[in-house]
């Protein structure tokens, strides 16, 4: 992936090319500085990866914790790169990871979904647009205030799909790392609040969550035109230059084959908890030391801030149900800010809520985060007072 031209380089380690923590990988230090993992070899490394991960995974999966799949692997691959891990997530796999996430992203988005923004568009857009605005102001503050670098905090505020953010912001030349835990972070308070709002507006007691088929029949013909989209929009997106064009082209085509009813997704929970798996280590295995350190000294503050981004939406959705009727769980969920996956099972599975007004204002502001998000993480290098350091 490579830099926009124009894009404004801030002081965060993160480039287009390689791993934020790629400049103070543990192979390049002094072997006195090495963690424990750094003697060990290749192949034992990986192994604790996938045990550690399908270990934590599985735990975090069982307790219903939203992006468990994800985060027991990214906080597998932290404590490894904290002790020194060699290994690093190759680009085609990374790649190949981010066509999925793409594909689906695109799986969630449909005609349906089309047809409730064109019928609200002007109520979408505002609160879209209200919500964009709170979380820059707050990812000015965090910046100015010197809790995170400016385009990291920018990054680390915006609503939306976490995953893409993450990926977004290495992309941009933000740290992914810091990005990374302010995101999940949020998911994981979001989910909370969400699950809590939906027991009490919800009877949930005769509801049960539906069993996961890991390895479900596979039709071949969808099978093998989702790969060779995710695959081959991702290989696109990286010729091209394209930022973040390794899950976006995938996404763009894919929810545009969608709605015009070309494409029917297979994506076997298998080959998402790979995926899942791909994109946690490479985030997890860039953490150091100094990345971990600076990330609790800030975590007050990102807290803070959160808490605030929930407030505000909140707000907005309080104004959706008095001022248009909608039900408040259905305004809650869909103001939400981030975790899509996460709202949607909630949605989902929260018998009279409306689920395509969910989805559309949720789908609706991913994409104009997604359009604005660079554009405002310049600005926000340029207009802050001066950037923090980056850590690690």
């Amino acid at each position: 992936m490579s830099e926009t031209p124009g894009a404004t380089k801030p002081a965060e380690a993160a480039t287009a090319e390689t791993n934020p923590a790629d400049a103070l990988h543990p192979a390049s230090l002094p072997k006195t500085s090495r963690g424990w993992m750094a003697r060990q070899p290749a192949p034992l490394q990986w192994g604790l990866l996938l045990l550690g991960s399908a270990a934590l995974g599985g735990l975090l999966f069982r307790a219903g914790l939203p992006a468990a799949l994800l985060l027991g692997p990214m906080v597998v691959g932290i404590v490894a790169g904290v002790n020194g891990a060699t290994v690093r997530v190759p680009k085609l796999p990374y790649a190949a990871g981010q066509g999925i996430i793409g594909c689906l992203i695109a799986s969630s988005i449909t005609a349906g979904i089309l047809h409730t923004f064109l019928g609200a568009w002007p109520v979408f857009l505002g609160v879209v647009l209200s919500t964009l605005v709170a979380s820059s102001v707050l990812g000015w503050l965090m910046s100015r205030w010197q809790v995170l670098p400016g385009t990291t905090a920018v990054w680390g505020s915006s609503p939306g799909a976490a995953t893409a953010m993450m990926l977004m912001a290495e992309a941009f030349g933000a740290d992914a790392r810091l990005v990374a835990f302010m995101q999940y972070l949020r998911v994981v308070f979001v989910a909370l609040a969400a699950s809590i709002l939906a027991r009490l507006w919800v009877d949930t007691s005769g509801a049960h969550a539906e069993a996961v088929h890991w390895f479900p029949p596979i039709l071949p013909v969808p099978f093998a035109e989702t790969l060779a989209l995710a695959f081959g929009g991702a290989w696109l997106g990286q010729r091209l230059r394209l930022p973040a064009g390794s899950l976006l082209l995938p996404m763009v085509l894919g929810a545009a084959l969608h709605i015009a009813g070309l494409i029917r997704f297979e994506l076997p929970e298998w080959l998402l908890a790979m995926s899942y798996a791909v994109l946690g280590w490479r985030i997890g295995l860039g953490f150091t030391r100094a990345v971990l350190v600076h990330a609790s000294r800030a975590l007050p503050r990102i807290v803070l801030s959160i808490l605030v981004l929930i407030g505000f939406c909140g707000a907005l959705a309080w104004g959706l149900h008095h001022w248009m009727g909608i039900d408040p769980l259905t305004a809650y969920l869909a103001t939400s800010p981030g975790g899509i996956d996460s709202v949607a099972i909630i949605a989902a599975t929260s018998g009279n809520v409306d689920l395509p007004f969910v989805m559309a204002l949720q789908t609706v502001r991913l994409f104009i985060v997604m359009a604005a998000g660079p554009s405002l993480a310049r600005m926000i290098a340029r207009h802050g007072r001066r950037d923090v350091p980056a850590a690690g």
